[in-house]
């Protein structure tokens, strides 16, 4: 297969370039990927001719921006109208959902209350009316190994004594971005249509997420400050994609365990 991965500078798109058995063509913005196209996916003349002279089998679209729509929105509803017979798995946030105490399970339709929420809301609703077939991969805070990901960062900037805090009341599920990868991966190359979660099974506080993230680098977690913010729990129910795949999205007291800090 030949398979296209936008966003290819970021956590997931770097892991994905690691882990595929595939041939693979990454697309990006503005840093410079080895063997890659730069590709801007705002602007629809320029996703069509790329993805037409790449001609990929699969493409998997990771790039977005948080704070912008054109990006998020655009920029997915664009790749999904130039596709053609490409396999798209679109990869979409736990933030299409609001607060809730229970878990939100594939079915449920979106209802977003932030502005990131309501752009992946729109791109999702957009690809599900071009290619039925697509996937819809809703995911949530992703996590890594080295270091780099957005919480994991967070953590050494707050230990350090940088000002901010984590919250008490957030809750999520976080999946470590080794299963995510492994996860999409598989299925690009299944017959699953429409959504799928794929987030850890395990809901932990955006406090105690970075308590584990601490523990397992080797600072002292006493030292990231916390506030109780307001009530956002917002949890994805994967078990019925987990059913369907081979891969296993361990539960992040598993993957920030501090043995796993010696695995790496």
């Amino acid at each position: 297969m030949r398979l296209l991965v936008t966003g290819a500078t970021g956590l997931l798109g770097r892991q994905l370039l690691r882990a595929a058995d595939h041939e693979v063509v990454p697309a990006f913005h503005s840093q410079t990927v080895p063997g890659g196209v730069k590709l801007d996916v705002r602007r629809r003349d320029e996703v069509r001719a790329v993805i037409r002279d790449v001609r990929p089998d699969g493409i998997i679209h990771t790039a977005y921006k948080q704070d912008d729509w054109a990006t998020t929105t655009d920029g997915a509803v664009n790749v999904a109208l130039a596709a053609g017979g490409a396999r798209l798995v679109f990869v979409s946030s736990d933030a299409v959902f609001g607060p809730r105490a229970a878990a939100f399970e594939e079915y449920e339709l979106p209802c977003p209350t932030t502005p990131y929420g309501a752009a992946k809301a729109a791109a999702e609703t957009a690809i599900q009316a071009i290619l039925p077939k697509a996937v819809i991969a809703r995911t949530s805070l992703i996590i890594g190994s080295d270091g780099l990901s957005e919480e994991e960062l967070r953590v050494r900037r707050l230990a350090a004594g940088e000002p901010g805090a984590f919250y008490t009341a957030n809750i999520r599920c976080p999946v470590h971005v080794a299963d995510l990868a492994a996860a999409l991966l598989e299925l690009l190359t299944s017959d699953v249509a429409g959504v799928a979660h794929v987030a850890g099974p395990e809901a932990l506080s955006r406090l105690e997420l970075g308590r584990r993230i601490a523990i397992r680098d080797g600072l002292d977690p006493d030292t990231l400050p916390s506030v109780p913010g307001a009530p956002s729990d917002i949890r994805l129910d994967s078990r019925r994609t987990q059913e369907l795949l081979h891969t296993r999205l361990r539960p992040a007291t598993e993957f920030l365990s501090p043995a796993s800090r010696l695995s790496r």
